[in-house]
């Protein structure tokens, strides 16, 4: 298996030149007892760190962290395989500035379902989803599936955890994937053979764990994304989730099969960026070797469904997404998901943007620079205020004439009850 994880590295490194990428590393586990059957840090050939262990060096993790947030809100019941997250432009308020994500293509799906948004790896529906779950709550879970370099709290890495801004090792992507494969129970890895194995501990419900499973083994999915015959399918069942990190500085390909765990690690270690290589043509192929070589006259079989999971027949109106058989935990399936009424929905300032700085120009006169407010929603009865003063009716919209200086607006409803806040500088 060490062999068969060398030459699969070697010779992809070769085919893609060492003016696009130097450096690689493979992990393989075996899912029952989490012995280490190979671990390449590196192989050499143009590498110019080749004393560096790639597979324990830690790198930043991209879109690999996202099964792990989804399968914390799934287990919850927050949302489903099937629910619905709008992958539209969000600006985000954090203490540093607007947080504004993007998807790797730069380009915006609409409605999609929670198995579209994971299975092709969109960013914003992601950021969504961790507004929905919370970042200390998600560093949490990560740091409990072995991410143990993830030791600032989740204020610190803030919205950006969810497209994986963390760092991690190749060898802690491999045993935290390892625990979906085994549903959801945790152990560590062993590097010594006949090394006394500990108590596997229930970090992730095993419904979740299947479901997030089924959606990373679904070639339809990541059609969109990936295109219909990437390298991440393979003639057997095998779940795979691949990232790439900022810069294009890191591929990631990680994914199990029923018996055993293979992540791959692909770029440079000195941190340059590497040149017109993505997790699918990176590390992918390296994945798909390895795989292929474990199995090689045995096929992976896909897993069985536990206890707490049930089949439904759901339909997608509002989305691209054709009516399907989806798999939900138990108590949360529906038959159709749909958008919900704009009536049905929380009012929200919409303009200012929270986080937004607005320069006054000199050179123009003060009454002619006002800020036009907009809001959504039904607003009947309720109010705007501006600084604590009241600025009007929510239904009339308003203008705010500016005023150096930092600002807060706030809707409330016919109660007094604040329903929305904006924060927003004028210099």
């Amino acid at each position: 298996i060490q062999t068969a994880a060398i030459v699969a590295l070697r010779r992809q490194l070769a085919g893609l030149g060492s003016d696009r990428v130097r450096d690689g590393a493979v992990v393989v586990l075996d899912n029952a007892t989490g012995e280490v059957l190979a671990y390449v840090g590196g192989v050499g050939l143009k590498s110019t760190a080749a004393s560096v262990d790639g597979a324990n060096a830690r790198r930043q993790a991209g879109s690999t962290l996202k099964p792990h947030l989804y399968a914390q809100v799934i287990e919850h019941g927050w949302l489903t395989a099937a629910s619905i997250l709008d992958d539209s432009p969000v600006q985000l308020d954090t203490a540093s500035g607007l947080y504004v994500p993007k998807n790797y293509d730069h380009s915006f799906k609409g409605p999609v379902s929670v198995r579209q948004a994971l299975a092709s790896s969109l960013n914003v529906p992601a950021v969504r989803t961790l507004l929905i779950d919370d970042v200390q709550q998600f560093r949490d879970r990560l740091w409990a599936l072995g991410y143990h370099g993830l030791v600032e709290d989740g204020e610190y890495y803030g919205f950006s955890l969810a497209l994986g801004s963390a760092e991690v090792s190749l060898v802690e992507q491999a045993n935290a994937f390892r625990t979906f494969a085994n549903r959801g129970r945790y152990a560590t890895v062993h590097f010594i053979r006949g090394e006394k194995a500990e108590d596997a501990r229930q970090i992730v419900n095993p419904a979740a764990a299947f479901i997030v499973g089924d959606i990373l083994a679904d070639a339809s999915a990541r059609t969109d994304a990936f295109g219909a015959d990437s390298a991440l399918r393979l003639p057997f069942w095998a779940a795979a989730k691949t990232g790439t990190s900022k810069g294009m500085r890191d591929n990631w390909c990680i994914g199990w099969s029923d018996r055993f765990t293979v992540a791959v690690w692909v770029g440079n270690l000195e941190g340059d960026s590497m040149r017109a290589v993505s997790g699918t043509s990176g590390a992918a192929p390296v994945w798909r070797d390895v795989m292929l070589a474990l199995h090689a006259g045995n096929p992976g079989k896909p897993p069985a469904m536990p206890e707490g999971v049930e089949v439904r027949q759901v339909a997608l109106p509002g989305t691209r997404e054709p009516p399907r058989r989806e798999y939900f935990m138990s108590g949360t399936a529906q038959s159709e998901m749909a958008a919900a009424p704009q009536a049905a929905r929380r009012p929200r300032i919409t303009s200012p943007v929270s986080g937004s700085v607005y320069a006054l120009d000199p050179d123009i006169p003060i009454d002619r620079q006002r800020l036009a407010v907009t809001v959504s929603g039904s607003v009947a009865g309720y109010r705007l205020i501006l600084d604590r003063k009241v600025l009007g009716d929510a239904d009339a919209g308003g203008q705010i004439l500016p005023r150096p200086g930092v600002h807060m607006l706030t809707l409330v409803d016919p109660g007094g009850r604040m329903i929305d806040r904006v924060r927003f500088t004028v210099r």
